[in-house]
């Protein structure tokens, strides 16, 4: 059995060296995000760790391959962040792992860089106590994830043949809530746009020209504000091509998970919830397409009329839809409407990503069922849906042939993308946790698990 002597607080304190590195990928130098790449490489010197080239961001690898016999699983997970946003909503610096009762907080610290480390720990601890892995390991870390894993396809076409797994088992998608062990067996997919308005060349003063040209802000608002019926469903014709109707069996499945939705619209600060007729709302979160407006760029807090518009769009895509039908749904449904004195134009983002499913009786999921019920004993593993998305689980599939699972330690109420991100320190150790059948980050040969 696995002993892990270090305390909390050695683990928090070089962790905190991690999170320190700003590796922003919208927005990081080069150097800086070559340096939180060779920081988990040093991690990785038992199995030959180191920094590979891309077109973009470089990725980590490493390979130990001692193990004859034994299935081959890649890890994967990405040591790339989301901006801070607004610094005067943090309570501490971003970039200053904190720790705040039984939490630590800084960017990263969740999304996934807290997640990582415990990757590599307990891979460490495998090496110094047993001296081998428990499988055949390749390791893939990116440094793209946050925009979308933009130059991750060509690298893993390009290294296939050295990529090649049995199954990935991704350090990227948190537990869906702290209350019980879980596994996701599905994730969403995502498109992402720009629904841009123009009008005059340049912004204009709203006094001396006011009420003698159309204002692209209103124009668009008005735009928006038709992309969704009053019930909430999506307003593009086509939105919805090839979902398949929601059975019977699966809603009694979603019913019988404990979810009690006063809490949750009281866990939000929201008056109450709201969203497409007809559905649950753990329904909606797990099985129906979402369209949200992200974000509205224009003008400001000054006297003008602003020469463009732009709102900023992203859709979460369930199983049976195509990301270029849907962007082709929205495009149609937008260029449609009919404003006088502007111009519209859609601007869709490269890289849809269509939905992942795993089986909920695939091996790796019994496999990692069995090493979860050693870490919590008598709690059952419930099976969630990642209502996010993991741009490589698909690219994974198709380039390698392989499944994604998904075994994160992080859960999905620790503030992801927002100000405050946090991880619970408890599950540092969780993470790490391991039983005599079962690995703490990964789920052994004796689980079941077999290619």
């Amino acid at each position: 059995m696995l002993s892990f002597d270090r305390t909390h607080s050695e683990y928090v304190d070089e962790l905190t060296r991690y999170v320190a590195i700003p590796s922003v990928s919208r927005d990081a130098s080069s150097q800086t995000m070559h340096s939180a790449a060779r920081w988990l490489a040093g991690q990785l010197a038992f199995a030959d760790g180191r920094v590979e080239s891309t077109a973009g961001h470089p990725v980590v690898r490493a390979d130990w391959l001692k193990s004859p016999g034994a299935p081959t699983v890649l890890v994967y997970g990405h040591y790339d962040v989301q901006p801070t946003g607004d610094l005067d909503e943090w309570k501490t610096p971003p970039f200053e792992l904190t720790v705040d009762g039984d939490v630590m907080r800084g960017r990263g610290s969740s999304d996934d860089k807290g997640p990582v480390y415990v990757v590599l720990k307990v891979a460490q601890a495998f090496m110094e106590q047993e001296g081998q892995l428990p499988l055949n390991v390749k390791f893939l870390f990116e440094g793209e994830e946050e925009i979308g894993s933009p130059h991750l396809p060509a690298y893993l076409r390009e290294h296939a043949d050295e990529l090649a797994a049995d199954l990935v088992i991704s350090a990227d998608g948190a537990m869906w809530r702290p209350s019980e062990p879980s596994l996701s067996i599905a994730s969403k997919g995502l498109v992402t746009l720009d629904i841009e308005v123009s009008g005059a060349d340049d912004d204009l003063h709203s006094g001396r020209f006011g009420g003698t040209v159309a204002n692209p802000l209103h124009a668009l608002v008005e735009i928006l504000g038709r992309l969704h019926t009053p019930d909430g469903r999506v307003a593009a014709a086509g939105y919805y091509d090839g979902i398949p109707e929601l059975s019977d069996a699966r809603r009694a499945e979603i019913a019988a998970v404990d979810f009690d939705e006063e809490r949750y619209r009281e866990g939000l600060g929201v008056p109450e919830v709201f969203g497409e007729a007809g559905y649950t709302t753990l329904e909606r979160l797990w099985e129906r397409p979402t369209l949200e407006l992200n974000g509205i760029t224009a003008g400001g807090k000054y006297t003008v009329i602003p020469h463009l518009a732009t709102g900023h769009i992203s859709c979460r895509l369930v199983p049976g839809q195509r990301p270029e039908r849907v962007l082709q749904a929205i495009t149609e449904h937008v260029l449609a409407q009919r404003i006088p004195g502007v111009r519209v134009a859609v601007r869709p983002d490269e890289g849809g990503v269509p939905a992942y499913t795993i089986p909920g009786n695939h091996p790796a999921i019994r496999a990692a069922i069995a090493a979860l019920q050693q870490v919590y004993p008598g709690q059952d593993v419930l099976l969630a849906v990642i209502a996010g998305t993991l741009p490589a689980t698909a690219l994974f599939e198709e380039v390698l042939g392989a499944k994604t699972l998904f075994f994160s330690f992080s859960t999905a109420d620790e503030k992801l993308h927002a100000p405050n991100e946090f991880m619970r320190i408890a599950r540092l150790r969780e993470g790490m946790r391991r039983g005599n059948s079962s690995g703490g980050c990964w789920p052994r040969a004796s689980t079941g698990f077999s290619p």
